[in-house]
């Protein structure tokens, strides 16, 4: 079976491409040096020289809170124009099946957790991250029309939903990076320069339920084994979360730093809580591996690994 892989230098792609199922498949993850996904040509010449049996569409361009409310426009323009251009260069050459990768900020800012699939374009977006929603719902409409659409072409095009992600090949540079890699980072500086306190944004009591990249590759080969039966839109989370103060006592308790947490009222927090509902989820028989203190201690000694090596 080929598998095209896009993203495959990203946190996500890596852990896909080194999971130890991925042995039992050849797969094609093309560089944005070998193949710039916003040059829509250019993808549809690519997909059709190496006709894969599968897409899988993990690409984007992704950050944390800051990131999204600095670039709204890049967020919103890089992210639409490379999942159109993925989802319909695969269309046209016949692709069967495409795993399209969607994300939590496209629910509803207001939507009763946890959060069905079935809520999705029923109520405003988060202000704080509405580009990259609103391109990850155009995104996962497009793979609902074509499998619609297609029906007697046998094309099955899906979207998985996944909740917050941290792990291994994670950006941990304060202004890109997610909750997690930057806690570690702020709190690894913090430990290693001797200071006492550490901020932390807002008062801490907004809830998030991040999962290891690790288990989010397992679901996908999990997933291609039983491709027909998966819903065409299906949440992948954990089904619990914590809030950010927790997560700050979490990564200090792996790191050991033993200072105090101080709150900046000032800064903005993004969604009280963003929590998936997995009941679809476990229906179609997967469930997260990786327990939080066991997946931080992996973060962390690979973003140690980096700073010794002055990546």
């Amino acid at each position: 079976m080929k598998i095209l892989l896009t993203g495959g230098s990203g946190m996500v792609g890596k852990n896909i491409l080194e999971h130890h199922e991925a042995l039992k498949y050849e797969i094609f993850a093309p560089s944005s040096r070998e193949l710039n996904l916003l040059d829509r040509d250019a993808v549809r010449s690519h997909f059709k020289s190496i006709s894969p049996d599968m897409v899988i569409h993990a690409a984007g361009l992704v950050g944390g809170i800051q990131a999204n409310i600095a670039n709204p426009v890049d967020f919103l323009m890089q992210n639409l124009d490379m999942g159109l251009n993925v989802i319909s260069a695969a269309a046209s050459v016949g692709v069967p099946n495409l795993l399209n990768f969607g994300s939590s900020c496209m629910y509803p800012r207001d939507a009763k957790n946890p959060l069905r699939e079935d809520v999705l374009l029923k109520g405003e977006l988060e202000p704080t991250n509405e580009g990259y929603a609103l391109a990850k719902i155009v995104s996962a409409k497009l793979c609902e029309y074509i499998s619609v659409e297609d029906a007697s072409k046998n094309k099955n095009y899906k979207t998985i939903i996944p909740c917050n992600l941290y792990g291994r090949y994670d950006k941990y540079d304060p202004r890109h990076s997610h909750l997690i890699p930057s806690v570690i980072r702020k709190l690894d500086e913090a430990k290693i320069n001797g200071e006492k306190t550490v901020d932390i944004w807002g008062d801490g009591m907004a809830r998030r339920e991040f999962m290891c990249a690790d288990d989010l590759a397992d679901f996908v080969f999990f997933a291609i084994g039983r491709f027909e039966e998966m819903p065409h839109t299906l949440n992948v989370g954990l089904g619990r979360d914590y809030s950010i103060n927790d997560y700050y006592e979490a990564v200090a308790q792996v790191i050991g730093f033993y200072g105090k947490f101080e709150h900046d009222l000032s800064k903005p927090v993004g969604m009280k809580q963003k929590l998936v509902d997995v009941k679809q989820l476990n229906d179609f028989g997967w469930h997260y591996k990786t327990q939080l203190s066991d997946g931080i201690s992996r973060a962390y000694n690979f973003y140690k690994e980096g700073r010794k090596n002055g990546i």
